[in-house]
């Protein structure tokens, strides 16, 4: 079976005034796990080479990581938006505007989904506990694994994300302290927590545009609703390959 290349993208870290990209191993051990070859992305490159790079792709994960600069969406920064990377900030809205506008598959985790929505237009509530009335929890306390469920969501039932998962209701894990806030034009807001709080997202119209908010690659080694996300993805990834080559056969 074709295995398609997924990349995902990284963070930068500066020690001693060297930059060093890093990234969340089970990002790339979930897209493998569901037939996938995971590429890893550097940030730093040059246009040229990185559209040389999106261009072997047959899909694009964009994880989850640190706050996305509110430059990218108008607003002033809020004193706790304190962690920004501005190398990643430009790697992945530049590659998910290529991907939405190339249909070619993407898939949005956590800070991703974030980046999907600024990307294409939709701003960002940038500190839940001090701008949203809930006393719902939507970080895990320390100590705790990252697998633990903390809160329920319900998906809109006559959308992509629930037909992927098989139901409307879950329960996740959730480690952000932003959020979607409005929707970018053309996007359709498609889970929600119980005090509001925006869950997923996707792009009515692509074959795969689609992002949640909590992270399923902690959660689809024992949760087959969160392992057909990956499998779905992975098989549009599949299908984009397959018409590409079809369309530019090898010589």
């Amino acid at each position: 079976m074709i295995r398609p290349l997924i990349g995902i993208t990284t963070s930068a870290i500066v020690i001693q005034g060297k930059t060093y990209n890093r990234a969340y191993a089970p990002n790339a051990q979930a897209i493998a796990a569901a037939g996938g070859l995971p590429l890893l992305i550097p940030t730093e490159l040059d246009d040229d080479t990185l559209h040389a790079i999106y261009e072997t792709l047959d899909a694009v994960l964009l994880p989850g990581g640190v706050d996305v600069d509110p430059v990218h969406y108008g607003q002033e920064r809020h004193p706790l938006t304190i962690q920004i990377d501005d190398a990643r900030d430009a790697l992945e809205l530049k590659v998910a505007r290529w991907a939405v506008d190339d249909d070619t598959p993407v898939l949005g985790i956590c800070r991703g989904h974030q980046v999907l929505n600024v990307a294409l237009g939709g701003t960002l509530i940038q500190d839940i506990p001090s701008q949203v009335e809930t006393e719902l929890m939507h970080d895990i306390p320390d100590g705790l694994p990252r697998s633990t469920r903390i809160h329920d969501i319900t998906v809109d039932e006559n959308s992509r994300l629930a037909e992927i998962l098989g139901g409307t209701h879950f329960q996740v894990n959730s480690l952000h302290h932003q959020s979607v806030e409005k929707a970018a034009p053309g996007a359709a807001l498609t889970a929600h927590s119980p005090d509001g709080v925006v869950e997923a997202l996707e792009v009515p119209g692509k074959t795969f545009a689609l992002s949640v908010q909590w992270h399923p690659e902690d959660l689809y080694h024992d949760d087959e609703s969160m392992n057909r996300l990956f499998t779905a993805f992975v098989q549009a990834a599949r299908e984009r390959h397959i018409a590409r080559e079809q369309t530019n056969p090898v010589q």
